[in-house]
């Protein structure tokens, strides 16, 4: 997978469970994270997409967990969009750092919402056409 945007990040204490790995649902929080990152990074403001009537919903989430990350491993979150139809779809993998292997992989649905109904929206069509 040809990744178009990097965001490194360290596992915090609080994010994991009884077992010392980080539980599951927290890699849906770094997804998501990284996805406003990416958007920030190539000038686009969720909440000024929202304050002119587009909203971007999540429509489907699938995650692969591979490997478990630990309290203070750093980890490289990457992803790249793609458009199909529609649907801008994230394709989203976190790294450890320390040894580059392959933690959770994932691909997440979005659609947008302009002014009420689902259609495309040109500043998503943008990032979704980088390579």
């Amino acid at each position: 997978m040809h990744y178009t945007f990097e965001l490194e990040d360290k596992v915090r204490d609080y994010e994991c469970d009884l077992q010392g790995i980080v539980n599951n649902a927290n890699y849906q929080h770094y997804f998501e994270h990284a996805r406003h990152e990416f958007l920030l990074a190539h000038g686009v403001s969720f909440a000024q997409l929202h304050d002119e009537g587009c909203d971007a919903v999540v429509a489907r989430v699938e995650i692969a967990y591979k490997t478990s990350l630990r309290p203070g491993d750093e980890y490289l979150n990457k992803l790249c969009v793609k458009q199909e139809g529609i649907k801008y779809v994230f394709h989203q993998a976190i790294f450890r750092k320390s040894d580059m292997k392959l933690c959770v992989k994932g691909k997440v649905e979005s659609v947008a919402v302009v002014n009420g109904k689902l259609s495309t929206h040109p500043a998503l069509d943008a990032l979704a056409a980088l390579e």
